[in-house]
């Protein structure tokens, strides 16, 4: 599997993640403010297979609201869901 093939296949992980979560939350419209905690739950272990690495929930709360930070200062309109499958891809592979 390509770098390409990979990220466009953790963008997609997280855009099924966000609908699944939207749909969760659809009595508030989809807001949580507790989201990372959420995402981390659905996306262990999928995000582990994809990624062929071990994340705690705590970890993968960490790495999403980071992500969140860093998407939000440094890419604000871009499409956050491969921003998140770049950052992802990248802090899996300093490791």
């Amino acid at each position: 599997m390509t770098d390409g093939d990979l990220v466009a296949g953790l963008a997609d992980l997280l855009r099924e993640t966000a609908r699944a979560h939207h749909q969760a939350y659809s009595h508030a419209d989809g807001e949580d403010q507790e989201w990372p905690l959420w995402y981390a739950g659905h996306l262990q272990e999928p995000l582990g297979r994809l990624l062929n690495a071990g994340f705690t929930r705590s970890e993968l709360v960490y790495l999403l609201v980071t992500a969140d930070r860093e998407h939000r200062a440094s890419d604000p309109g871009g499409d956050w869901a491969a921003f998140y499958a770049r950052f992802f891809l990248d802090r899996v592979r300093r490791e």
